[in-house]
């Protein structure tokens, strides 16, 4: 067995699959370090495997011990893991309004910090901790009708999203011994960005306070949709500082041309599937490392599920092949012969099974 990700140590793994021999046969197997903090970077594009990668590498987290995964699912894919015979949790997630400094909510509302209501929502969001609160301040606020209304509205949407709420998720869940996956799939993308923002400031500020004895795992699907809105800061301090206190980032995405390059040039693991943009191949190649010798592009995998793995901290290269879930997976495309093979299957039971 092959250790991704350290050389030299000991400690929690997760099967990752096992190596892909030239030949197309069956090698060694390959595991990943979970024992320590690490950036990792899987992309693929649509249906290369990147999503399914994902959740093996939360299935291995599930068996380590000290460690809390938490998965960012805004398309539904890891939602079947409630029925699953594993320690996993699936949440419709809330925060508390004070999860977002000042800045953020201007960020999140889209307003000029500023001037006007942009100025009126800062002070709100200084002053009082809860959504009503803010509201309610900017309400009795000494300040220009129009300035008022305009803040007032900005801040009614927001309350409009559902996931504000003077409690909202708890440290204690995000840190569990459980998978905690949160299901954003109805989110449109300024909640998903605000919820996403305040778990990885949690997580942040839980092992930089003592809170929490594990080690978080912050795995974000298609994360693509979160590198330009509110969650941009709050990941970048993950990419940059995270492994320092002990908090490992994940990013999955079938677009790593919207990845910030810093983001990007500081993944300790890259699972790369099979990529055919080029702007996409050119944002990996910009970063390419120098161990890596020859043409990145030659090097892609061109079958589902097979992936090339960069280890910086080995500075090494691997052609793996992804081992297969034991957990649901549910991101797979539907087709619409899936209809008919349901109708069929009813018309042999009867509509029903005994």
């Amino acid at each position: 067995m092959v250790v991704i990700g350290r050389e030299g140590a000991t400690g929690a793994t997760a099967r990752l699959g096992h190596y892909r021999a030239r030949d197309g046969s069956r090698g060694a197997a390959v595991d990943l370090d979970v024992d320590r903090p690490h950036v990792g970077l899987v992309v693929g594009k649509r249906g290369s495997g990147k999503t399914y990668t994902l959740g093996v590498l939360a299935e291995g987290l599930l068996a380590a011990e000290g460690v809390a995964p938490v998965v960012v699912d805004p398309m539904g894919a890891f939602t079947p893991l409630s029925a699953a015979d594993v320690s996993a949790t699936v949440v419709d997630p809330s925060v508390r309004a004070d999860a977002l400094d000042p800045r953020q909510w201007c960020t999140v509302l889209g307003l000029n910090p500023e001037r006007g209501a942009g100025a009126l929502v800062w002070r709100a969001a200084s002053e009082r901790a809860t959504l009503g609160g803010m509201r309610s301040w900017v309400a009795d606020a000494d300040v220009a009708a129009s300035t008022a209304r305009a803040a007032t509205n900005h801040l009614a949407l927001a309350a409009s999203w559902g996931v504000f709420e003077p409690s909202g998720i708890e440290v204690e869940t995000l840190c569990s011994d459980g998978l905690t996956v949160l299901d954003m799939s109805g989110f449109a993308s300024r909640p998903a960005g605000a919820v996403l923002a305040a778990v990885a400031t949690a997580l942040y500020d839980a092992r930089v306070t003592d809170r929490t004895d594990r080690l978080p795992w912050l795995l974000v699907d298609e994360a693509h949709a979160f590198t330009d809105g509110v969650a941009r800061r709050p990941l970048r301090r993950l990419v940059t500082r995270g492994r320092q206190p002990g908090v490992s980032c994940v990013l999955a995405t079938q677009r790593p041309s919207a990845v910030p390059p810093t983001t990007v040039s500081q993944t300790d693991l890259l699972v790369a599937h099979r990529l055919t943009s080029t702007a996409d191949i050119d944002a990996l190649q910009a970063a390419q490392p120098t161990y890596l010798d020859g043409d990145f592009t030659a090097r892609l995998p061109e079958t589902t599920g097979d992936a090339l793995v960069v280890d910086d901290d080995t500075e090494s290269v691997h052609h793996v092949t992804v081992r297969e879930r034991r957990t649901p997976h549910g991101g797979e495309t539907p087709r619409a012969s899936d209809l008919k093979a349901d109708r069929e299957h009813e018309a042999r039971t009867g509509g029903s099974e005994i």
